[in-house]
């Protein structure tokens, strides 16, 4: 059982940062690239921005590519995004989430039928 949880999300101003972090406790996730999704209210859920088990490897959407970092700490098997130049776009509930298979050195998928565990999200508003 893989357990997540997301903190760091708030209210912001456009062209305002959060960094947003995914705690997980369950599974060794040093092997397992991790990733993060967004579900605006009325759309489907989305993909923003995924990393490699080692953290070498990144990949992101085109909506967020330039603005967003996402990172990995393993020794606090803890994965952050940070989101800089916000929009109200972004606004949306952020979810970190834990792929079916180990990725190896390749990220996670962008495909979120892919990942079997997911945070509760956290709440992105940003105000124009």
């Amino acid at each position: 059982q893989v357990q997540l949880v997301e903190s760091g999300g708030g209210l912001v101003q456009a062209g305002g940062s959060l960094r947003l972090s995914c705690a997980a406790s369950g599974r060794t996730l040093r092997s397992y690239g991790m990733g993060w999704f967004r579900q605006a209210p009325g759309k489907e859920r989305e993909f923003v921005a995924s990393i490699s088990g080692s953290g070498g490897s990144t990949d992101y959407a085109d909506s967020v590519k330039g603005r967003c970092t996402i990172s990995r700490d393993n020794a606090k098997n803890t994965v952050y995004l940070q989101m800089n130049s916000l929009k109200p776009e972004d606004t949306a509930v952020y979810y970190c989430a834990s792929p079916t298979y180990d990725s190896g050195r390749s990220p996670a998928p962008r495909r979120f039928d892919e990942y079997d565990y997911w945070g509760q999200g956290t709440q992105v508003t940003v105000s124009s």
